[in-house]
């Protein structure tokens, strides 16, 4: 729970500062290559370092089960930029 919250402020961050309110596919690109990186990170840390109930838990399903979280890590940090834009465009006005 707290890496997705994590992710998800991280998320609407990159939004905020990141340039332009047009570019759309380029925050989708950006935001999704971000989202991944951060994702193996955040999942291999969960795994390894600190393991227990700090993140979603499929290890049932086992690699598989990893790619699914790393998918979900980088939607919430997708959806968390695509507000943070929302932010700066209504923070300009």
């Amino acid at each position: 729970m707290w890496f997705e919250l994590f992710t998800f402020i991280m998320g609407i961050a990159f939004g905020f500062f990141h340039r332009g309110k047009e570019d759309r596919m380029g925050l989708l690109r950006n935001g999704a290559i971000t989202g991944i990186i951060m994702g193996i990170l955040l999942v291999l840390v969960s795994i390894f370092l600190i393991p227990g109930q700090i993140t979603l838990d499929v290890g049932f399903l086992g690699v598989f089960g990893i790619f699914i979280v790393i998918i979900l890590f980088v939607i919430i940090f997708i959806l968390g930029s695509f507000i943070g834009d929302q932010l700066e465009g209504f923070w300009k006005k």
